[in-house]
């Protein structure tokens, strides 16, 4: 049996904020977000409540394109809904130029090169801890330093970056919004249409397979594996390319926690399903064996 063929009750996400869709309403309720598919955003399903302000935005960076759907009070209006969506916007795009690994100016690069310390700014030092944390909780398998060229907290990087543009979404007075990078996303309160976000998650590898679909008012998922590119993760303990899955997909309530959950499982294979037990706030949702 491989990994992802195990009975559907022991995937099950426990999380009060997120449940399981009956497939049998999947046919008749159209899901708000997909992942995992051709296009990973629908068109707006229903219509929107008359005091609130619907936007969907898209921008790109230079290492992702970001997608932004808001369901903002009316009492923000649209000048105040457009600041806030352009404060997130600018933080993502701050990310990317302040802390990209592959920018020689960034902080991380300033940070390999020892021409910093990681106090010397605050967010980087979160971003620092983040990683020392991730890499404790998988047992070293998501290590930000075993990389060539030193400290790259790639697979967390792009999570954190959706996590500080959300905040800045909820500052300015929207608690309704779903933020999306490639296979991930978060999402909080609800849709447009006044309900929980639906969000269908494709199987990152068969195209065959129905989604699995989950209504969710907070949380996130994240995946590794799915940009075609071979050897992308390296195994932290060996220094060689991982290559025990095809794909993971791990759900939770913060993204970086979960993207780095996605690479570290991605690098251990079935051994790392033992993180996703005793309690964990996260579940993995897809654990493609490669063939």
């Amino acid at each position: 049996m491989r990994i992802d063929e195990q009975p559907r009750h022991r995937w099950v996400d426990e999380q009060p904020r997120t449940r399981w869709v009956d497939q049998s309403a999947f046919a008749s309720r159209r899901p708000d977000l997909r992942l995992g598919s051709r296009s990973h955003r629908l068109d707006r399903a229903g219509g929107t409540a008359v005091d609130r302000i619907a936007v969907q935005h898209t921008v790109q960076t230079s290492t992702a394109e970001y997608s932004l759907l808001l369901n903002a009070p009316s009492w923000l209006g649209r000048r105040g809904v457009s600041e806030a969506l352009a404060d997130a916007v600018a933080e993502l795009r701050a990310i990317d130029l302040t802390y990209g690994p592959n920018r020689r100016d960034s902080l991380v690069s300033r940070l390999r090169r020892g021409e910093i310390s990681p106090e010397s700014y605050p967010p980087l030092a979160d971003l620092v801890d983040r990683c020392a944390a991730m890499r404790a909780a998988t047992d070293g398998w998501f290590d930000a330093w075993a990389v060539p060229g030193g400290f790259d907290p790639g697979g967390l990087l792009g999570g954190w970056a959706v996590e500080r543009a959300a905040a800045r979404l909820r500052a300015a007075g929207i608690h309704d919004y779903a933020v999306l990078a490639g296979a991930d996303l978060v999402v909080r309160g609800h849709a447009a249409h006044g309900g929980p976000w639906r969000v269908a998650v494709h199987h990152p590898t068969d195209t065959r397979r129905a989604p699995l679909v989950l209504e969710m008012t907070a949380g996130a998922v994240g995946t590794s594996g799915v940009t075609g590119r071979r050897g992308h993760v390296v195994d932290p303990h060996t220094g060689e390319p991982a290559d025990q899955l095809d794909a993971a997909t791990v759900i939770g309530p913060d993204l970086a926690v979960a993207d780095a959950y996605a690479t570290a499982l991605y690098a251990a294979g079935p051994a790392g399903l033992e993180w996703f037990r005793n309690g964990s706030d996260y579940r993995a949702l897809f654990a493609h064996r490669h063939r």
